[in-house]
């Protein structure tokens, strides 16, 4: 496959591997702590954030919204939208590489641009995405009216590029509203009002050779035989049903012939639905799920003085949220601005990761989150019921994992280097089911992993329980044993490899080997 290609391109295949592991240092909780838990919203450079979440997000992220620069070559207030378009790349490409990472098997990553780097970011997409996982590129009228005062034309639309991570990925149908006053027609079997719709089907690709399986007489209740042609006019068609099918809706009683002017016209009842929805379209008008204007406007409530340039509308996210995830499915926005995203995802119950670099993070997000746990009422607040509640933790990044000569930073904790050992070694997040009050981390492929660190088993003493014994592996075959392959993590080993070997066991030490592995 073809690849884009830009200066300094090799430098940023290696700039998502090279950017060290940070502590997420934890600042407040607001609202129910309980909740808080949940919802994380992180200051500071979201290429450090994002590896930063690898060890305790890495596959679990059911949908990735982000709305980068533009890169417009104009300045805006909040963002640098003015790089260089080999920079601009070079931003994106390490940061798609680790949100990648943190998708979920049936995730999906949405990302909003208009046409100056648009399909740039698709050619760049189908190299870390894989052109198969392209979904779609949505068009979303942005603005509620042209621009008449436009050079060339009014760019009325912005692009909304859709990749999964697999074809594990599915989609929610989308809700429509139908017009009650077309459905006009009295069942009187069910008592349920109708709409006729015409079951032969004129235009392009509805000739007889075209869909010959739409090709056949129907007997009308006079035993004339109808096909899908107009008489009036010789107009040829097909049904929109197969026989098959039309037999069976027949029956159901979906099926009205009416006699015009000497000819027989056969409808399909459709009623009224209880819950209509459809596949989700690629093209998205403003009344449906707003515009720039809309979206400036929801802005002010939260900050009348300092609003960004082009925000997203609340409705917009709705959509996307809805069809891309379920209630307690975790969204992340890298790129978060004022925190649409995230206060999105909160009215509908969905968990959050929202990353910030700018002062905007106290300014603007924490501000908005605050009102939309005391139940504030716009947006889609009254579209979703909301009523207020839930909470969200302020986190900042912290001291990296490992210092330059790669020895383990003295703020990491057990929990800490446990969720990096745990990624390092597996490349999935870390769900620890104990409590993290042994050193038993968990089996992954038939695995077991133990780690012998500071908090766990005493100091860093080489008698205080960081080096494996046979007193030590007693005791982890106490508080957990396991008779497959185990890999045991800690400063030394006082056990000879023939033994080891012969128990099946894997030793590895720290913080030397995981310094070497996070290089790789």
């Amino acid at each position: 496959m073809p690849l884009l290609d830009w200066v300094n391109r090799n430098q940023a295949e290696e700039t998502a591997d090279n950017v060290p592991y940070h502590l997420l240092k934890f600042e407040e909780a607001y609202g129910d702590k309980q909740k808080a838990k949940e919802n994380l919203i992180i200051q500071g450079d979201n290429l450090q954030a994002l590896k930063a979440l690898l060890p305790l997000y890495g596959g679990q992220v059911k949908c990735i919204f982000i709305d980068p620069p533009y890169n417009t070559q104009s300045a805006f207030e909040h963002y640098d939208d003015k790089l260089e378009h080999a920079q601009w790349l070079s931003m994106m490409y390490p940061r798609l590489q680790l949100l990648k990472k943190l998708l979920a098997q049936d995730g999906s990553i949405w990302i909003t641009l208009d046409d100056n780097e648009s399909h740039y970011m698709k050619v760049l997409c189908d190299g870390i995405f894989g052109r198969s996982n392209f979904v779609t590129d949505i068009s979303w009228q942005k603005v509620y009216s042209q621009r008449m005062d436009a050079k060339l034309f009014s760019t009325d639309h912005d692009s909304i590029l859709v990749y999964r991570k697999s074809e594990l990925f599915t989609v929610n149908k989308v809700k429509v509203k139908q017009n009650l006053k077309q459905f006009n027609s009295l069942d009187e079997e069910t008592g349920l009002y109708y709409r006729k719709r015409s079951l032969r089907k004129e235009g392009s690709n509805s000739r007889r050779e075209d869909r010959p399986n739409l090709w056949y007489g129907i007997e009308a209740p006079d035993g004339t035989m109808v096909y899908p042609i107009r008489p009036s006019t010789n107009t040829e068609g097909n049904w929109r049903w197969s026989k098959e099918t039309y037999e069976q809706n027949l029956q159901k009683g979906l099926v009205e012939f009416i006699k015009k002017k000497g000819e027989w016209n056969i409808y399909v009842k459709q009623f009224v639905e209880e819950d209509p929805s459809r596949p989700p379209s690629t093209i998205w008008l403003n009344n449906e799920v707003g515009n720039n204007h809309e979206a400036k406007n929801e802005a002010k409530k939260f900050n009348t003085n300092d609003v960004f340039d082009t925000p997203k509308p609340e409705k917009l996210l709705q959509r996307i949220i809805h069809i891309a995830t379920n209630e307690g499915d975790i969204v992340l926005d890298s790129f978060l601005g004022s925190g649409t995203t995230t206060a999105v995802a909160h009215k509908m119950g969905r968990k959050y990761i929202g990353i910030e670099m700018g002062d905007h993070a106290k300014t603007h997000v924490i501000p908005r989150l605050e009102k939309v746990i005391d139940g504030e009422k716009g947006g889609i607040s009254t579209d979703v019921e909301w009523k207020g509640g839930g909470g969200f933790s302020f986190y900042t990044l912290g001291s990296s994992v490992f210092d330059e000569q790669g020895f383990l930073h003295s703020d990491v904790k057990f929990s800490d280097l446990a969720s990096y050992v745990w990624w390092l070694e597996t490349h999935t997040a870390f769900i620890s089911t104990n409590d993290i009050t042994t050193p038993f981390l968990g089996v992954h492929e038939g695995v077991a992993y133990y780690l012998l660190y500071n908090g766990i088993l005493g100091d860093r003493r080489p008698n205080g329980g960081n080096v494996l014994t046979n007193p030590i592996l007693k005791y982890l075959n106490e508080c957990h044993e396991y008779e497959g392959k185990r890999i045991i993590i800690g400063e030394a080993t006082r056990i000879g490899s023939a033994k080891l070997e012969t128990l099946a066991i894997e030793f590895k030490q720290i913080p030397y080997a995981l310094y070497v592995s996070q290089a790789k």
